[in-house]
């Protein structure tokens, strides 16, 4: 038995599908688990998105903000940001509300061991542990009776900054933020979220967040993606997945058992213009 970490796939389905096949991927023995991002961007998130639908118990993902956008979609919290958006097959589908329905029941953060996979990464506050518990109270608001107002509320920037005192949506909104699009933070934990690119471009008086000085969750390994621009970091303690498949790179996969590396280039047909 195996575990594969995967990075963003972001609906590159036939890059996924030459991944698994160079990793032997067994499904009926072996695990994967993916960093986020599912579905938007590439060519094919709906094939994707019933993919790993299709793998059950074998494929455990946690929920990036493109997958949380897709979500908002459907429920009138967002509109279509870009014409690169490639969500509307899935909200045509004639499985929609079953794919959406699984996709509201994965969670934000996933524990195991020494190990801690969150999509985007953790405040420097948090533990791992705690980060678990934050991210229940999400997943409890995307499975309960008031998600759709949950998704009414979602969007937005702030509060940049936690607190054990936030109470309600803006508390919820925090903790989506941190673990689904936090790039850059301050040593205390305020959160920017304007500022992508390479950890060069961080503004001042900001650093990225797996740098913040005394950071609680150092003594766990942190699985993460969503930073294309940072590319393949692998450290004893920080796992950085992706490695920007859809921008013309590469999908990529860390068997976590020896934490050989496997990788496969972007099909032509997948790749997008660089945005950063």
């Amino acid at each position: 038995m195996a575990t594969f970490a995967v990075g963003d796939i972001q609906g590159c389905h036939d890059s996924l599908c030459r991944l698994l096949d160079a990793c032997a991927f067994d499904p009926a023995q072996d695990r994967l688990w993916l960093v986020g991002d599912l579905v938007n961007r590439g060519p094919q998130s709906l094939a994707t998105l019933r993919l790993i639908k299709s793998l059950g118990d074998a494929a455990l993902t946690v929920l990036g903000n493109h997958d949380l956008y897709l979500l908002m979609v459907a429920e009138g919290g967002a509109r279509f940001r870009a014409r690169d958006d490639t969500l509307q097959a899935i909200l045509d589908a004639p499985d929609r509300d079953e794919l959406l329905g699984w996709l509201r029941r994965q969670p934000l953060c996933h524990v195991e061991g020494e190990y801690c996979m969150v999509h985007a990464g953790l405040l420097p506050q948090w533990t791992a542990a705690r980060a678990r518990e934050l991210a229940r109270e999400v997943e409890d608001a995307l499975q309960g009776t008031r998600f759709a107002e949950f998704m009414q509320q979602l969007w937005g920037s702030e509060p940049a900054a936690w607190s054990d005192d936030l109470t309600g949506w803006a508390r919820l909104r925090v903790i989506v933020n941190a673990m689904t699009r936090m790039r850059f933070c301050t040593a205390e934990g305020v959160m920017e979220f304007k500022t992508k690119g390479e950890t060069a471009n961080a503004p001042a008086g900001y650093l990225p967040w797996f740098d913040a000085p005394q950071r609680r969750s150092a003594d766990s390994v942190l699985v993460v993606g969503h930073w294309s621009a940072l590319g393949l970091k692998l450290t004893p303690n920080l796992l950085a997945l992706d490695s920007g498949c859809l921008w013309g790179g590469q999908l990529s996969a860390l068997r976590l058992e020896d934490r050989r590396l496997f990788q496969v280039d972007s099909a032509p047909d997948e790749r997008q213009p660089l945005i950063r």
